[in-house]
């Protein structure tokens, strides 16, 4: 089983506010468990909110080739994972 209970905000892992539910999510398949992720409550909407609008101070000045950068990066990271992604969805 895996664990997915910290959310990316900010540049990082970060763990979820002490209020934060835990959910289990259940193989179609077999209906065992097969991951736990957090629930973010208000707090960490909060965050990640405050975190994408300070974000975006800088962002909205960036070239299109900066964007396009980012996008290449993102693709590429991607593809490293696909046979994770794969697996996941299925």
């Amino acid at each position: 089983m895996s664990n997915y209970e910290k959310f990316y905000i900010n540049g990082e892992w970060v763990a979820p506010s002490p209020n934060a539910t835990r959910f289990d999510v259940i193989h179609p398949g077999n209906e065992e468990v097969a991951a736990t992720i957090a629930m973010g409550s208000a707090t960490d909407v909060d965050k990640a909110v405050a975190a994408a609008k300070s974000a975006f101070e800088t962002w909205q000045f960036s070239t299109v080739d900066e964007r396009v950068a980012l996008l290449e990066r993102i693709r590429d990271l991607y593809r490293e994972k696909y046979e994770a992604f794969s697996q996941a969805m299925s």
